[in-house]
C-alpha cells in the first residue's frame, strides 16, 4: 500500500532555494517554509499541489486550492482517492476564526441491509456492493459555495489537463463528464448557482440517472434516489484541550475523537523530561492508545442514527478513571472498553466486540492548505477506485466495509448510515488561532500516529522536519476497520531507529514487539507561526525510495517564490500502483526501479 507524501509546494520569500537536484538525498526534498502560502498534498507526483498553488497565486484562498488539488489527486492517486470516494475536511475562517467540518463522507445505499449482506456472507471488501454514495465531489462543490471564491470550472481546469495526459478509457470518460458538468455552470447567472447547478447536474440530473442504469444492470445497490437525496453536511468539530493547546477533530463518524481521549489519558502523566521514544513515554502512549482504541470500537458511530456518548467519552471524570488503568510497568492485554454513562473504568461485562474477516486496505492520501488570508484546510481524501460507474469514468470507493455487520453496534450497517471512518485530519489552535495542521495517510494508523506528530511539537517543541522523521510507533491492538479482523493483543510495532535499547525495554514491559523497517503511517504536518504568518511544512522523507528518479525544486521568481518538492515512492501493492501512476513510473517499475 502506498501512502506517500509525493508533492510539497509553498509560496513566500525563501532565504535559499535548491535550484535542481536528482537522486534522494537531497537535504531539502521533504520540507519547506514560506510566508504566502502552502500546499501540501500526496500523489505519484506533483500535479495536484501544483495545481493548488497555482491557485493561490491567482489570489484564490485555501478552500479554492484545496478543491483543484482534491480534484487532480482523484486523477493521478486513483488507487488511494478516487473521484467518487470520500474526504473530511477541516476549515479553519481565518475572518471569522472557526473551524468548521465539512463532512464529505457518503452513506450506505438504500438497499444497502444487513440481511441483504447476510446473504453474501458479509459486506464484500472489494467491487460493486461496497461502494458509499459518492461524496468527495459534493464535499468540493459544498466548499466552494460556502468559503470559495471560484467557480468550478477554474478548479477543474488542473483536472482536464490532468486526464488529457493519461490514456486510461476511464479517463476519457471522466473528462466527457467534466466538460459536460462545466457547460452546465455556463447556463448559471452567478457563481453560485453554478455551484449548484453542477451539483444538481450530477446527483439529480443525467448523471446520476446513468450511474442508476449502470448499478442496476451491474449488481450494484446504488439507485437514483441515493444519489438525489445526498447531502454534504456542514457541521461542529469536537475538540479537546491539550498542554494549553486546543486539538481540533472531525466528529465522532470518524476515528477523531478517540485521539482527544489519548491525548486526556496522556495529560495525566509528564512526558516532556522524557523524550518523544523514550521506553516510557512510548508505553504510555500506547497504553493510552489501546483505552481510546477499545472505546472506538465499541462506541464509535454514525450519531444520526446511533446515540453516542460522545460527552461522556471526552468527560475528564471518565478519563481520569480510565488513567488508573494504565499500569506503567506492564502492558495490557486485553480489549478494555469503559463504561463512560457511568465513568466506571470498565464496561461490565466485558463483552469483546465482534470481528470479522479483515481483507485489503489501498486507500487513502493527504491534503494541508494555508493562505495569506489566515485560512487552513486540513483534509484526508480517500477511496480505492475499485469499480467504475460505467461511461461516467466516476471511479467509486468501497468504504461500506468500514461498517460492522454487529446487530446493534452504534456502527451496524443500515441504509442511510456513514460508516464509521478512519480518515481523521488535524488543526490545533492556540488563542484560536491556527498553529498545527496535521494529516497522516494509514488506516488504523492515522491517529496513532497523529498523536506522535502532536506529541513531538507540543510536548518535545519539535519543528515539522524533525516531527514527521523520528521513529514511530502503532500497535494492532483494536478490532481493525476494515471487514474488522481481530484484535492483535499486546502487539507493538517500532521503527528499529528507536534503538535496541528501546526495543528490549519494551520487550521487558510486556509488549509483543515487531520492528518495521518501513514508515508506520504517512504523516504531513504544517506550523504556522499565529504571529508572523510564516508557514514550516514537512512530509516523512521515509516515503523516497533509492533511485526515486527525480527531486525538482522550481523558482519562479526572486520575490514570491514557488517551491515545488516531488516525492516519488514505490507501493507494496504493484496492482493499485499501476491504476494510479502515470505511464513513466509504470515503465520505471517494470526496469526495476521499484
Amino acid at each position: 500500500m502506498r501512502y506517500a507524501v509525493a508533492a510539497l509546494v509553498l509560496t513566500g520569500s525563501l532565504s535559499s532555494l535548491w535550484l535542481a537536484v536528482r537522486g534522494v538525498h537531497a537535504d531539502e526534498s521533504w520540507r519547506a517554509e514560506g510566508g504566502q502560502g502552502v500546499v501540501v498534498a500526496g500523489g505519484p507526483g506533483p500535479e495536484a499541489a501544483e495545481a493548488g498553488i497555482a491557485v493561490l497565486k491567482d489570489g484564490g484562498n485555501a478552500v479554492d486550492a484545496t478543491a483543484a488539488t482534491l480534484l487532480v489527486l482523484s486523477v493521478i492517486d486513483p488507487g488511494n482517492f478516487c473521484f467518487g470516494g470520500e474526504v473530511p475536511w477541516l476549515v479553519y475562517d481565518g475572518e471569522r476564526r472557526m473551524v468548521e467540518v465539512v463532512a464529505g463522507q457518503g452513506v450506505a445505499p438504500r438497499l444497502a441491509t444487513r440481511e441483504h449482506f447476510a446473504t453474501k456472507g458479509g459486506i464484500p471488501p472489494t467491487g460493486i456492493e461496497p461502494a458509499a454514495v459518492p461524496a468527495a465531489f459534493d464535499s468540493i462543490l459544498t466548499a466552494l459555495d460556502r468559503y470559495g471564491t471560484i467557480t468550478f470550472t477554474r478548479a477543474a481546469q488542473p483536472m482536464l489537463t490532468a486526464l488529457g495526459n493519461r490514456s486510461d478509457a476511464w479517463c476519457g470518460d471522466l473528462a466527457k463528464t467534466i466538460r459536460e458538468l462545466m457547460e452546465v455552470e455556463k447556463t448559471a447567472s452567478d457563481r453560485r448557482q453554478g455551484l449548484r447547478r453542477v451539483a444538481d447536474h450530477f446527483y439529480r440530473g443525467p448523471i446520476a440517472w446513468r450511474i442508476d442504469k449502470w448499478s442496476r444492470a451491474s449488481g450494484g445497490l446504488l439507485r437514483y434516489a441515493d444519489l438525489a437525496t445526498h447531502t454534504t453536511r456542514i457541521e461542529q468539530p469536537v475538540t479537546g484541550e491539550y498542554r494549553g493547546m486546543t486539538i481540533v477533530k472531525c466528529g465522532i463518524w470518524t476515528q477523531g475523537p478517540m485521539l482527544l481521549q489519548t491525548l486526556q489519558l496522556l495529560e495525566g502523566f509528564e512526558l516532556a523530561s522524557l523524550g518523544p521514544t523514550d521506553p516510557q513515554c512510548v508505553h504510555l502512549a500506547v497504553e493510552s492508545l489501546k483505552l481510546a482504541l477499545a472505546d472506538r470500537d465499541t462506541y464509535y458511530g454514525d450519531p444520526l442514527f446511533s446515540d453516542v456518548p460522545l460527552r461522556e467519552l471526552l468527560s475528564p471524570s471518565y478519563a481520569e478513571t480510565r488513567r488508573s488503568l494504565i499500569d506503567r510497568g506492564r502492558a495490557s492485554r486485553e480489549l478494555r472498553p469503559g463504561d463512560p454513562l457511568t465513568a466506571r473504568p470498565l464496561k461490565a461485562p466485558a463483552a469483546k466486540p465482534a470481528a470479522g474477516t479483515g481483507g485489503p486496505q489501498r486507500d487513502t492520501t493527504t491534503c494541508l492548505v494555508a493562505d495569506r488570508f489566515g485560512n487552513v484546510v486540513a483534509a484526508t481524501p480517500s477511496g480505492w477506485g475499485g469499480v467504475t460507474a460505467g461511461d461516467t469514468g466516476v471511479q467509486l470507493g468501497s468504504r461500506l466495509r468500514s461498517l460492522t455487520m454487529e446487530a446493534g453496534h452504534a456502527n451496524e450497517v443500515l441504509p442511510g448510515k456513514r460508516p464509521r471512518i478512519t480518515l481523521t485530519p488535524t488543526i490545533v489552535l492556540k488563542d484560536n488561532r491556527p498553529v498545527l495542521a496535521v494529516s497522516v495517510a494509514g488506516g488504523d494508523l492515522q491517529d496513532q500516529v497523529s498523536l506522535q506528530m502532536l506529541l513531538a511539537t507540543i510536548d518535545f517543541a519539535q519543528s515539522p522536519a524533525q516531527a514527521v522523521t523520528l521513529p514511530r510507533y502503532s500497535t494492532a491492538h483494536h478490532i481493525g476497520s476494515f471487514s474488522q479482523p481481530p484484535a492483535k493483543l499486546g502487539s507493538l510495532s517500532i521503527n528499529p531507529e528507536a534503538g535496541g535499547a528501546v526495543i528490549e525495554r519494551l520487550k521487558a514491559l510486556g509488549h509483543d514487539v515487531s520492528e518495521s523497517t518501513g514508515p508506520i503511517g504517512h504523516p504531513c504536518v504544517l506550523r504556522i507561526d499565529p504571529v508572523t504568518g510564516r508557514k514550516e511544512a514537512a512530509g516523512d522523507p521515509r516515503a523516497l525510495k533509492d533511485n526515486a528518479p527525480e527531486v525538482i525544486v522550481s523558482k519562479y521568481s526572486s520575490d514570491n517564490v514557488t517551491l515545488t518538492v516531488r516525492v516519488w515512492c514505490a507501493p507494496s501493492d504493484e496492482g493499485a500502483m499501476r491504476s494510479s501512476m502515470n505511464l513513466a513510473l509504470r515503465n520505471a517499475v517494470k526496469s526495476g526501479f521499484a
